[in-house]
């Protein structure tokens, strides 16, 4: 995966140049729209070409209809392919000036592909930012400006099997030492291999482990400049690592295993997304039935997760920018967003939507809708890939017992900072 994100960063690099050669940094696209420019009233006209992906892209032809009964002049040509070819897919058409009017978008891409020029600012007074999630939004900003939309979102609870909780005779953690004391439990009393899996470094682990470094009070960035090494940094680190050292995380696990493990009882907690409610329930069946649930996430000084899902942005070489605002528009209202969870069980970036239906009366669901209120996600910068991969690494070196916290923290300083922000 590194090998591939080292390949993209190219792709983006040669993209980062379009700016210099032919589109306006002030906000001028083919057309010779400004930035930020409102959106004309009326009804949407004309083709709208949209990119998707996953199951959210498959659906997404769906919708679309929805659109088309209300705007019988305008006709939507949805391609949708998988994520993982997305990120390169889309810094080619960038660095080729061949995009689509509307694409699907990473959230933690936002700050590499707005650095391109290529993406459209969010139109003055087309959408009301309030009526979102606040880290949802958060995710569209670059330097102080919107480039997009939130399409819907994610974040992480602990799920944990209450029936051996209620064994251990541990009740629901509420800050990290009663989560210590939750998975201790588990083990010691509950009958549980392991008390809890957190991810123990490698691509990605930067989303289970930053959580716990916003509830100690830490950041990546502030000011524009890398955070990585304070106080409150190691702290987070340390306790993080204190799980595998007290052996109540394993440090390796085969893929598939964790899910197994906790139908069978041989993990009691982990740390995970909305999508592992199907997923549990598809391999647990009646078997676990009523014998798991989820937690908030533990408070330190804070008790913030990590908020992750997709955004919706239209490029500044849109042949149709209206009509193609008005597709966006149309999908983030709450009766669109209501159908996408019904389609494929996307949690909605628009917080009227979660106050009726499933989403207001399942209480699991609840939990993620109350967790979304406190959730960021990683600093909007074009590098972000590669600091992913600096903090991952120093989170794994941690987790084996390679390097200590207080160099780990150093290291990823040194290392974040010399990679720069692509600014």
């Amino acid at each position: 995966m590194r090998h591939v994100r080292y390949a993209a960063a190219l792709v983006v690099a040669l993209a980062l140049g379009v700016t210099g050669c032919g589109r306006d940094e002030g906000g001028s696209g083919s057309g010779g729209q400004p930035a930020g420019k409102e959106i004309a009233a009326g009804k949407a006209k004309g083709e709208i070409t949209v990119w998707a992906m996953g199951a959210e892209g498959e659906k997404l032809t769906e919708l679309a209809a929805d659109f088309s009964k209300e705007n019988p002049e305008a006709k939507v040509n949805v391609t949708s392919f998988p994520f993982d070819a997305a990120h390169d897919k889309i810094a080619t058409a960038i660095a080729g000036r061949q995009t689509p009017d509307v694409s699907m978008m990473g959230t933690t891409w936002m700050g590499e592909f707005a650095k391109t020029g290529a993406i459209d600012p969010t139109p003055t007074g087309l959408f009301d930012k309030s009526k979102f999630f606040e880290g949802a939004w958060n995710t569209t900003v670059v330097d102080g400006t919107s480039y997009g939309v939130p399409w819907y979102v994610e974040t992480r609870l602990i799920f944990h099997r209450k029936d051996l909780a209620a064994k251990a005779g541990v009740q629901k953690p509420t800050n990290w030492q009663s989560f210590t004391e939750f998975a201790s439990g588990m083990k010691a009393r509950g009958g549980a291999k392991w008390g809890a899996y957190l991810q123990p470094g490698g691509t990605g682990s930067w989303q289970s482990f930053m959580p716990f470094a916003w509830q100690a009070g830490a950041d990546i960035m502030q000011d524009g400049k890398f955070t990585l090494d304070t106080p409150e940094m190691q702290k987070a680190l340390e306790y993080y690592a204190s799980f595998f050292k007290q052996g109540l995380s394993p440090t390796q696990l085969a893929p598939g295993a964790m899910e197994t493990g906790f139908v069978k009882g041989e993990i009691g907690a982990f740390v995970s997304g909305p999508w592992h409610m199907g997923i549990l329930r598809e391999q647990g069946g009646a078997a676990i039935e009523g014998k798991w649930d989820v937690a908030q996430m533990p408070r330190e000084k804070a008790g913030t997760s990590f908020i992750g899902g997709s955004d919706l942005v239209v490029f500044k070489d849109s042949k149709n920018r209206d009509a193609a605002w008005k597709f966006v528009q149309f999908l983030t209202t709450p009766a669109a967003q209501q159908k996408l969870y019904d389609l494929v069980g996307s949690l909605p970036s628009v917080q009227e939507s979660w106050q009726s239906g499933k989403l207001a009366d399942d209480p699991l669901l609840k939990a993620f809708g109350e967790q979304l209120k406190d959730a960021k996600s990683a600093p909007a910068i074009a590098t972000w890939e590669q600091v992913a991969d600096v903090i991952d690494d120093g989170i794994e070196r941690v987790v084996r017992g390679v390097s200590d916290p207080a160099t780990a923290t150093r290291e990823m300083q040194a290392k974040a900072s010399s990679i720069g922000t692509g600014s």
